[in-house]
């Protein structure tokens, strides 16, 4: 079977949950920053390094989370990570219209990250 067919194989290193959780508070820093900007509190302009931050920290978590996980991006956690950057990205991350999108992704995600794990790592494909 391929590596990304065998159920449960996980790979893992020392300090990898401390590395994940320090990735995932920046992560929030990003979201909280580009949320005051989608909200009108700030200006989008000064909101920039907010956006890197919650990209590169995303990023960095979904490239650590497929690492340690190989089924990672079949299953609804890591799809819904993949919807989140399309959605995002495609719509203009500091676009004030979007006040419904960034909801709606936000709303999703904590949904998704916090459903139990027999949802989370549900395989759709």
């Amino acid at each position: 079977m391929s590596e990304i067919g065998r159920p449960g194989q996980k790979r893992d290193f020392p300090g990898r949950g401390a590395v994940i959780t320090l990735l995932r508070a920046l992560h929030l820093a990003g979201v909280v920053g580009l949320g005051a900007a989608v909200l009108g509190m700030r200006p989008a302009a000064e909101s920039l390094g907010y956006v890197a931050l919650l990209m590169g920290a995303g990023i960095a978590i979904a490239g650590l989370e497929r690492w340690s996980y190989p089924a990672y991006f079949v299953q609804l956690n890591g799809l819904t990570v993949l919807l989140k950057v399309l959605l995002l990205a495609g719509a203009g991350m500091l676009a004030s219209s979007n006040e419904i999108l960034f909801w709606f992704v936000l709303v999703g995600s904590v949904l998704v990250a916090h459903a139990p794990r027999g949802i989370r790592h549900r395989r759709l494909f």
